[in-house]
């Protein structure tokens, strides 16, 4: 968990949502990813779909049953389907997401009944720690706005012809 804590600072500092995540087989850290999706200008470039990407390249399989991921936060929809379809082994997350958490706070993707794969959840992991993560970046972003609010630049101009 330490390592997706790492990457999830590391998205912080280059001004992407705070969320990291660690891919580990047999006690080995395989890959680790953060949240890209303002670099990136991609709504799919979130921690969890980026590590499943860069493990199935690494290891030459798509399959994952003998991974344990961990991420800072409850994944999303996206995100928790992600791993079913990868068919990962075990999820330890840090803190849930009230807003669009997919392991139960939200919705329950492993609970669903309907799906051809399960995987392990442990929730709770460094919660505090993750969490914090969250709240300093979004207080700090909130700070920014409110210190540049009516310094933006205007809007490009649109030319209408008629």
């Amino acid at each position: 968990m330490r390592f997706a804590l790492a990457e999830a600072k590391q998205a912080a500092a280059e001004g992407e949502t705070p969320i990291g995540a660690a891919l580990v087989i047999d006690n080995t850290v395989v890959a680790s990813a953060h949240n890209m999706r303002e670099t990136w200008q991609d709504p799919t470039a979130h921690a969890e779909c980026i590590l499943l990407r860069q493990a199935a390249v690494k290891l030459g399989r798509w399959r994952l049953p003998d991974a344990t991921i961990y991420v800072t936060m409850e994944p999303c929809l996206m995100c928790a389907g992600a791993l079913v379809l990868a068919r990962i082994g075990r999820l330890v997350y840090g803190c849930r997401d009230e807003r669009a958490g997919a392991l139960g706070s939200v919705y329950d993707v492993v609970r669903d009944g309907k799906l051809n794969h399960v995987y392990r959840i442990t929730p709770g992991v460094l919660e505090s720690e993750s969490r914090h993560l969250l709240q300093c970046f979004f207080e700090e972003l909130r700070t920014s706005r409110t210190a540049n609010r009516g310094m933006e630049k205007p809007g490009p101009k649109i030319h209408n012809p008629n």
